[in-house]
């Protein structure tokens, strides 16, 4: 845990260099600007980020070690107030507690009597964990080795959210530490919910306090561990949007089966309520076991357009097909597609996805029973035009038109589509900083993964949204989550380099 970090520049040293136009960590051109026109103080916020590095990583684990999963209610209302504890040991005032019809939100601001002002997304929740499967306590954040990385902090909720959200409350603390006002205002805007696909969020947003500070900002951005293993960085203009659901057959409601659980050899005579799941699952896809047939399922959702496929075209052609399935653990790509054709996919198609299912007896050995409730875990990803209200509608309707109207449908959480310009002074500002911290970014149309980024892109706010942030991190939703710490890789950054590229951006936003 000294100064020195594994790819054999000190810290402090980092932190100075790229104040005084040093080469960022091995990461390839050099910073642009020199030390006589960088901003009054920042030299001295960037030398703080070494001396805290302790601290820094110490807070990360301690907030790992406290899980708020609103699926299993845990931590309720304890990680909403620790969130808010970190909020205002950051420097943010007038922080409270948003309620909501469900988890409650954090709101916070930062008056630095700037110009510019700036919204910050945070999610202080976690997916669920199973610590069985994990070669190191979930809930310890232990530093573990990563070969060809260095050494990385593992633990649920790593990356996802808390390792790049604790490097930006880093940042800072860092300028509180040297003494040095924010180059922009900033306003905080806190979800508990976001894992079970934030059914609440817009309360937060909208609450009159909360949409007013929005409203002067220039933008909201999520903070993010941008780079991958090469430390390439992709910058993406949106996401998709999702809706998650649950599908749920019944003996009782259908009027057929058993009202409880009954001897398998009664199938003979019986109507069985997990056939019903499977042949309803059945008409939600074409015969490809893909393609989803809902009816009017794809009716809104907008084609690429040819700026977008040659954004395709051209991470396809810098990135590695192989190396892509082998994280994957896969061999093929759906329909046998080539890659380029598989990215487009990727980012066209809306998806009908079964997460689980669940009926009966799951034991070891079998318990021979005829189940009188099966349930499918569902969710549907969406792109833009497409809204998750229209396409749970669809879904309902395509059910009832095929003899399933007695199938449950619950929906959990969801949302639409979120989309920004390229031109947005968010999105500019982004590959700006990249580009002067050495990193030439990759453009992406959208994340085919979600956020609710759509309460800021959508009326009545209509505001850039997008990721920003250095550093590098994988497993979101998976055992063995991690956050890299001390990077042994001198083109990813650790922790040390993941707060500085904070301090870089906000100074550019201003």
């Amino acid at each position: 845990m000294g100064e020195q970090s594994g790819s054999g520049i000190s810290r402090r040293g980092f932190v100075q260099g790229t104040a005084a136009g040093l080469t960022l960590a091995g990461l390839g051109a050099p910073v642009v600007a020199v030390a006589a026109k960088e901003p009054a103080g920042k030299a001295a916020v960037l030398a703080r980020i070494p001396t805290m590095h302790a601290a820094n990583l110490q807070r990360l684990q301690d907030w790992i070690a406290l899980p708020a999963i609103a699926a299993e209610n845990r931590n309720y209302p304890q990680g909403a107030e620790y969130m808010a504890r970190l909020a205002r040991e950051a420097g943010f005032t007038d922080v409270k507690l948003i309620p909501t019809s469900g988890k409650p939100g954090v709101f916070g601001r930062i008056d630095a009597g700037a110009k510019t002002s700036v919204g910050v997304y945070f999610m202080y929740d976690v997916k669920q964990f199973v610590p069985e499967e994990w070669s190191s306590p979930p809930l310890e954040g232990r530093l573990v080795p990563k070969e060809g990385l260095g050494s990385v902090c593992m633990g649920r909720g790593a990356v996802n959210q808390k390792g790049p959200e604790n490097a930006f409350l880093s940042a800072l603390m860092a300028f509180r530490a040297a003494g040095q006002r924010l180059p922009v205002n900033l306003v905080l805007v806190c979800e508990g919910e976001e894992e079970i696909g934030s059914p609440h969020f817009g309360e937060v947003v909208h609450h009159p306090e909360v949409t007013a500070a929005l409203r002067s900002c220039v933008g909201v951005f999520m903070p993010e561990a941008g780079q991958d293993r090469d430390g390439g960085v992709q910058v993406s203009l949106g996401a998709k949007g999702v809706v998650e659901l649950e599908l749920v057959a019944t003996g009782e409601r259908w009027g057929r089966g058993p009202a409880h659980d009954v001897h398998s050899s009664l199938e003979a005579m019986v109507d069985s309520p997990s056939w019903r799941l499977v042949q309803a699952l059945g008409t939600l896809v074409e015969k490809d076991g893909h393609t989803p047939a809902v009816d009017g399922f794809f009716e809104r959702a907008r084609p690429l357009s040819a700026e977008q496929k040659a954004m395709i075209a051209a991470y396809a052609a810098k990135t590695n097909e192989d190396v892509r399935k082998k994280m994957l653990g896969v061999q093929h790509w759906v329909h046998d597609a080539k890659w380029q054709d598989a990215l487009e996919l990727l980012e066209s198609r809306p998806t009908i996805n079964i997460e689980g299912l669940v009926a009966g007896y799951t034991g070891p050995g079998g318990k021979t029973v005829l189940p009188h409730r099966a349930v499918a875990k569902i969710d549907m990803r969406l792109v833009p035009d497409m809204t998750a209200e229209d396409t749970l509608a669809k879904l309902k309707a395509h059910l009832a038109k095929r003899g399933f109207g007695d199938i449950e449908v619950n929906m959990s959480g969801g949302y639409d589509p979120t989309q920004t310009e390229l031109g947005s002074r968010l999105i500019q500002t982004q590959l700006a900083t990249y580009r002067r911290l050495g990193v030439e970014p990759l453009l992406w149309p959208r994340g085919a993964g979600s956020w609710p980024g759509y309460v800021f892109t959508n009326p009545p706010l209509s505001l850039p949204a997008g990721h920003f942030g250095l550093g590098h991190g994988t497993g979101a939703h998976a055992p063995d989550e991690y956050y890299l710490i001390d990077s042994s890789n001198p083109k990813v950054q650790g922790l040390d380099g993941a707060i500085a590229s904070f301090v870089e951006y906000l100074y550019a936003l201003a």
